[in-house]
């Protein structure tokens, strides 16, 4: 009857409108009083990221919280472990191993990366080594009217392959996660500094 195929032809139509909104409810919603500006752009092969936020903190344990790479694993998610292989005048070797994650699609990720500090406000890594074809990014920290800017930005290829349809929302979701556990961290630590009893 016609009624029946209207219904079933209706059905991988409500199917999909329902995986889209699923999936638009499983993004980060921002957290209350931190309003942080993502940005991710295709060029080319390459994928380009970009997040900032305004906070009050101090400087140097805002440092001291980026360039902590053998406890990112503590309180940065998706990070399973990260530890420094090496540290010499050059700059600083560091190894770690996580995940990409959204819904279902879970992809294990290994990245040595070659860290140039410029304290006290910049550090820039790339990937010598790992699962990314080409990846490369830093931290900045800017002095703002708010007290203090704190901006990521990078590049990469991944080395394996992402479902083209959730790509780009697969990334925009663990840019957010990481760069808000980064400035969580930062405030926690800098709220512990200020009740701290001085000697």
């Amino acid at each position: 009857m016609p009624a029946t195929r209207t219904g079933r032809c209706a059905r991988p139509a409500v199917l999909a409108a329902s995986c889209a909104l699923f999936a638009l409810q499983c993004l980060p919603r921002p957290a209350a009083g931190h309003e942080i500006a993502i940005e991710i752009a295709r060029e080319g092969e390459f994928v380009s990221v970009k997040a900032s936020t305004e906070l009050q903190a101090n400087p140097r344990i805002a440092w001291e919280v980026l360039t902590d790479y053998d406890h990112l694993a503590e309180f940065i998610p998706d990070i399973r472990s990260s530890r420094v292989l090496r540290r010499n005048s050059e700059g600083v070797l560091v190894e770690q191993k996580g995940e990409f994650s959204f819904l279902f699609f879970r992809q294990p990720i290994e990245v040595t990366m070659a860290v140039s500090e410029h304290p006290p406000r910049r550090i820039v890594a790339r990937a010598v080594a790992g699962d990314m074809k080409d990846m490369e990014g830093s931290y900045e920290l800017q002095a703002s009217e708010a007290g203090m800017k704190l901006v990521y930005s990078g590049r990469f290829v991944p080395g394996f392959f992402v479902p083209p349809l959730i790509g780009m929302p697969i990334v925009r979701r663990s840019l957010e996660r990481r760069f808000r556990a980064m400035v969580q961290e930062i405030e926690r630590r800098d709220a512990l500094a200020r009740i701290k009893p001085r000697p």
